[in-house]
């Protein structure tokens, strides 16, 4: 399992209206790449740009950014985070 659940804080929140981002809690081993294909297969959309960064607990999190086209607030509404 590469995507492990949305990450719903207040930070993210404002970067699903601010930047067009998506953010997620990722298992540890994924690469960006395989990051990419599975937001875009499970969520229907093109991924723009993947960053990621590990927290000092050792969560490992991606920021999802999406192509122009598709919207972050109409994906996160969809998947109940919003």
């Amino acid at each position: 399992m590469i995507i492990i659940h949305p990450d719903v804080t207040e930070k993210s929140m404002k970067l699903v209206e601010s930047e067009n981002k998506l953010v997620f809690v990722v298992s540890r081993d994924a690469s960006k790449s395989e990051i990419k294909t599975a937001v875009e297969k499970l969520y229907e959309v093109k991924v723009a740009d993947v960053n990621t960064s590990v927290t000092p607990r050792g969560v490992k999190k991606a920021y999802v950014k999406l192509t122009p086209e598709y919207k972050a607030e109409e994906v996160a509404t969809r998947i109940g985070i919003f």
